[in-house]
């Protein structure tokens, strides 16, 4: 890895890693595409010349894309949680993942073309469902549980009651 990091995230693409890191890097802060590799040899998902792997930062998190193929797919036992400051910024990024392929899920999760899952969860909700008023903190989750993307205020609003 270029940047030498001591633990890097490593994520299984099937043959488009490099596409997915452009868009990450294009869509979120303080991400790149930092290396592109390609296979000195042919492989089982691909031949001798093939981009293998693509170093990558997601905000700022060190990323391994490895071009292996279609026998691992993503899970929502793994997503990337990206924390946002307002509506603004939680819309940007929830349409950009939505609008370049993606899909809906719950509760502010969505999921990539690639089928990497997101939650774009705005720092609001993580106050008001952590407040230390346990009604108001249900008010807060019992409204989160209603939501696709998140809509703070609405959020805000169940925690007043």
């Amino acid at each position: 890895m270029s940047k030498q990091a001591k633990n890097t995230i490593c994520l299984w693409y099937n043959g488009d890693a490099e596409e997915a890191a452009q868009f990450y890097a294009k869509t979120f802060p303080d991400s790149s595409v930092d290396a592109v590799h390609f296979a000195p040899g042919d492989y089982p998902a691909g031949k001798k010349g093939n981009v293998l792997t693509v170093e990558f930062t997601v905000l700022g998190i060190p990323c391994l894309g490895l071009n292996g193929g279609p026998a691992f797919k993503h899970s929502e036992a793994f997503s990337f949680q990206v924390a946002t400051a307002d509506q603004a910024e939680t819309d940007r990024y929830w349409h950009a993942i939505i609008e370049n392929g993606g899909e809906e899920s719950e509760c502010g999760w969505c999921k990539d073309k690639w089928g990497l899952s997101w939650q774009i969860t705005p720092t609001a909700l993580m106050q008001a469902i952590t407040d230390p008023d346990p009604a108001a903190a249900q008010r807060a989750f019992s409204a989160m549980m209603q939501m696709r993307k998140i809509d703070i205020a609405k959020i805000e609003a169940a925690r007043r009651g």
